[in-house]
């Protein structure tokens, strides 16, 4: 059966997932899950699946990396974005929070919608607010020794950006699908964030971060073009 004693317990396992989500869609590769790429010799330690999902999302990056830096007129970026999250490292994010990850492996996938013309004005411009369709995450999480555990809800990022970085964040939760146990606790906490911004500063941080360094990683492959 799934732990699921408070809402509170649930939030922050919940929101890293979401988090997770967000910054995927904006080709982020977030420390829960990249701390890996410090290191030299990093991609020996990635499981095949790993690296073939890391090899999927490449191509999504350098298109995000060329609205923002390049900012050339073009069609809009769609990513079918899918990143399996090792327990141990949402056991070592969620921990900062006091809490505990009751489960195991998550792997989550979105299908993402970007407007080049929006990500270009959010980094030209004085200020902007960069508003993202609605969109909907899934995530299997692995539960010992039970079936996975299949959760779904839908978000609308929204993101401000001042003199070409972000500044503010909300995820706007919307529609949750989880199992009747699950539901609830779910829904508190997507409310307790839509009403508090539990998530934006850590958000915000990781997109700059994904556009003044994780962009550098791939420059060779989006300069120019």
């Amino acid at each position: 059966m799934l732990a699921c004693p408070s809402p509170r317990r649930w939030l922050l396992p919940l929101l890293t997932c979401a988090m997770i989500a967000l910054a995927a869609s904006l080709g982020a590769e977030l420390a829960l899950g990249q701390a890996n790429s410090d290191a030299a010799g990093a991609a020996e330690r990635l499981t095949p699946e790993e690296m073939k999902e890391r090899e999927q999302r490449k191509a999504c990056k350098i298109a995000i990396c060329s609205a923002f830096h390049v900012r050339k007129p073009g069609s809009d970026i769609t990513c079918n974005i899918l990143k399996t999250w090792r327990k141990e490292r949402i056991s070592k994010v969620v921990g900062k929070g006091g809490l505990n990850w009751l489960w195991g492996n998550a792997r989550c996938v979105s299908d993402i919608t970007l407007k080049r013309e929006a990500l270009i004005k959010a980094v030209s411009g004085p200020t902007y607010e960069l508003v993202m369709d609605k969109h909907q995450m899934t995530c299997e999480i692995e539960r010992d020794k039970e079936p996975t555990h299949t959760v779904k809800l839908d978000f609308q990022p929204k993101v401000t950006f001042k003199d070409g970085k972000a500044v503010k964040a909300s995820m706007n939760w919307g529609t949750i699908e989880a199992p009747m146990m699950a539901k609830g606790a779910l829904w508190s906490a997507t409310g307790l964030d839509n009403s508090t911004g539990v998530l934006g500063t850590t958000v915000v941080d990781d997109i700059n971060d994904f556009i003044t360094t994780k962009c550098m990683e791939v420059k060779g492959e989006w300069e120019g073009k």
